[in-house]
């Protein structure tokens, strides 16, 4: 990873079928590639040996499935500590997570919403300073989808400041789970996206979606992005300047030749809007 891992950079999530075509070559619009550390950390042999040769290629990220930050079960230690071990092997300095949990007695294969509670607020400042020392680097928090808010005392925008601020963490910016958000629960996604914290944003991810119905998305990553969620990114540049970028594509996955086309139109847009800022 590079130290200046900030501007104008377009990634793609690696998947396995991917690893044999980009040891071969990987498109030149692809600047950094993300991957699901739990996915990857206990891979042995060819498997093992292709992703090393491309970590010691090119820059990567990790973004986690299984933390649970927000579980009332304590924080699982030797778990972070892989994951650290991971990191430090082949180079990563960037570990993100999403800002929910998936965990209580068991595991539930899905992400939960944490209350939006002050008692919520402690306790993830509290666990993310606990990870954060044993990784010795920021946790990266990413905004989620969701689609209900059991026990709300406060908003979902109110409740993701305090902790990025509590914890001193920082922010994976989903530009698609604000538009599916503020469509699910009706609030206008440019007001929440204005009012994140510019100075915390490590790096953005967009997706697609599926419309349930006209009132109800449903956060697949499993389409093409869509118009609305394309603006959005271009606000998203214009409040916060333009980060990093990753698209997301997490099944209905087509050849790397069709996903070019969207990493060509994130690079565009930051190349765009770069120039505005410059002219301005």
């Amino acid at each position: 990873m590079p130290q200046q891992f900030k501007g104008p950079l377009t990634g793609l999530g690696l998947r396995r079928e991917m690893l044999t075509e980009f040891c071969q070559k990987t498109p030149s619009d692809i600047d950094f590639m993300e991957v699901a550390p739990e996915n990857w950390m206990t891979l042995g042999g060819r498997l093992q040996k292709q992703f090393r040769q491309l970590t010691e290629r090119h820059p990567f990220v990790i973004h986690g499935l299984s933390l649970s930050i927000g579980s009332p079960a304590p924080l699982d230690v030797d778990f972070v500590k892989q994951v650290k071990a991971f990191m430090d092997l082949h180079n990563i300095d960037i570990y993100s997570e999403h800002l929910s949990y998936c965990s209580g007695k068991g595991h539930m294969y899905d992400l939960m919403p944490i209350p939006f509670t002050e008692d919520a607020i402690e306790h993830v400042i509290n666990r993310v300073k606990q990870v954060q020392d044993i990784i010795e680097r920021k946790l990266v928090l990413e905004n989620v989808s969701y689609y209900a808010a059991p026990g709300q005392e406060m908003d979902e925008l109110t409740f993701t400041n305090a902790i990025l601020e509590g914890a001193d963490c920082e922010l994976l910016l989903d530009v698609n789970n604000i538009y599916v958000n503020s469509v699910n629960h009706k609030y206008n996604a440019e007001s929440f996206l204005a009012g994140l914290p510019s100075e915390r944003i490590r790096y953005l991810h967009i997706a697609g979606h599926y419309n349930e119905a006209e009132d109800l998305l449903v956060d697949t990553h499993g389409a093409a992005v869509c118009d609305p969620v394309w603006q959005l990114l271009e606000k998203a540049y214009q409040l916060h300047g333009v980060h990093p970028t990753l698209l997301e594509r997490d099944f209905n996955i087509p050849p790397t030749s069709e996903l070019l086309p969207e990493l060509q139109r994130i690079g565009h847009i930051q190349s765009q809007q770069q120039a505005q800022a410059i002219s301005a």
